[in-house]
């Protein structure tokens, strides 16, 4: 593997998304918070009906605004979500902060009726970078399509594709 970020999934033929960091230490703090939002992917409560995925939403300073993860105070809790939950919906900070998260933003979601990737766009989150392409065990995701397709700045790091799907390893067991 390599430390170039890709586009995230399925990019559109007739456009070039911008999806790389702007610079080596860009790409150096977003495999960091990547790695700390894989970190907080472990204390969720194991299900086998949902991803265990952490969140961090980062302002352009680099403070870290707010974390999340999924079912942190409840059972339906997903980790953008929980992120999000802490901060104010106006909060100014939001315009040009970015979302962590370790598994691309969902788009289709059972137990609530607003998704992740619904809710990032509604906060004006203006760039999401993620680890892991949402796999189809649960819902066809197409998060990343979205928030392209309404000018979000989407970045995936395959690299850290195995250290996230690690902890969702006991969803893939037979």
């Amino acid at each position: 593997m390599t430390n170039e970020p890709v586009p995230a999934k399925h990019p559109k033929p007739d456009t070039e998304p911008d999806t790389e960091p702007d610079t080596e230490a860009d790409t150096e703090a977003d495999l960091r918070w990547l790695n700390e939002c894989i970190e907080l992917s472990r204390r969720c409560p194991r299900s086998f009906t949902a991803y265990a995925v952490g969140s961090l939403i980062v302002s352009a300073d680099g403070d870290v605004l707010a974390t999340g993860y999924s079912r942190e105070t409840t059972p339906h809790d997903h980790a953008e979500e929980a992120a999000l939950a802490k901060l104010s919906p106006g909060d100014p900070r939001l315009a040009t902060a970015t979302i962590y998260t370790s598994l691309e933003p969902c788009t289709t979601r059972a137990s609530r009726p607003r998704t992740c990737t619904t809710l990032i766009l509604a906060a004006g989150i203006p760039r999401v970078v993620f680890a892991w392409q949402e796999p189809t065990l649960f819902a066809d995701c197409t998060g990343t399509e979205t928030l392209e397709a309404a000018g979000v700045r989407v970045t995936r790091f395959p690299e850290l594709t195995a250290a996230a799907r690690e902890v969702n390893a006991h969803l893939f067991k037979k």
